[in-house]
């Protein structure tokens, strides 16, 4: 099974020559529009089997499906209460409806993904992107914690930007990752250190000086050691300011 995780930067019923380049099995995109309210070009590409999110629809998540390949969506909902604090601040809890963005599926009834792309808070900065994922890790840990498990998109995080007095910090929630059994494929496959990656993921404003690694796959430890990937680099920025990360995974299908 291959999987592509890709933020299209928008725009993405005038991508899919580029991403059909890839042959995915199943694609994970950040920022596309919704295929129902799109081009029938874009409708008849996403077919049936595809999954998609989003607060307006221009821009959102979607998982969609490839050769023989099935995607079913997971409804999952949920709280959580922050206790053992003196404090009754409505801050302490909060749901899973009220986080950006979030997509579970359930590939081939088998294996869990998660699509992500993580966004700034409504209200505030304070818990956004990574702190986002955070909360959400908080609601669905044991839900992620399960073989078969994926995790991929675009966090907007990366270790180099942690904050010490943050418990939702990049570094901590990869800790706290790794407690589940769940661990960054990237550096597991190349060997670098969270922080020290030398393949950026992202170029701001298409800037090749202004170079950053903000997009994952976590894997599951049982699925981790049989996977592989590959990063294509510059000639995609003429279609996005993020490179596509393939994932290859030994499956039975």
């Amino acid at each position: 099974m291959k999987i592509v995780t890709w933020n299209c930067n928008g725009g993405f019923r005038n991508k899919l020559e580029h991403i059909d380049q890839l042959e995915a099995d199943i694609l994970v995109i950040q920022e596309c529009e919704d295929p129902s309210q799109s081009s029938k070009a874009y409708q008849d590409w996403a077919g049936n089997n595809y999954i998609w999110k989003g607060e307006s629809k221009n821009k959102g998540i979607g998982i969609f499906s490839k050769n023989g390949y099935s995607v079913q969506s997971l409804e999952w909902t949920g709280m959580f209460t922050m206790k053992g604090l003196v404090s009754k601040s409505k801050a302490l809890e909060w749901s899973s409806k009220e986080l950006r963005l979030f997509l579970p599926v359930l590939i081939n009834e088998e294996y869990t993904l998660l699509g992500v792309w993580t966004k700034g808070g409504k209200e505030s900065d304070v818990f956004g992107y990574m702190g986002q994922f955070w909360k959400y890790l908080q609601i669905h840990r044991d839900k992620l914690s399960g073989q078969k498990t994926i995790i991929a998109g675009d966090f907007n995080s990366n270790a180099r930007w942690d904050k010490p007095d943050r418990w939702w910090n990049h570094s901590d929630v990869v800790v706290e990752l790794g407690e589940l059994g769940v661990q960054s494929l990237y550096h597991h496959f190349y060997g670098e250190e969270q922080g020290g990656e030398s393949r950026p993921t992202f170029h701001l404003h298409r800037n090749l000086i202004k170079t950053y690694h903000i997009d994952y796959v976590f894997l599951s430890e049982d699925i981790l050691s049989a996977s592989s990937m590959e990063m294509p680099c510059g000639e995609w920025l003429s279609v996005s300011d993020h490179y596509p990360i393939s994932v290859f995974m030994t499956t039975n299908l």
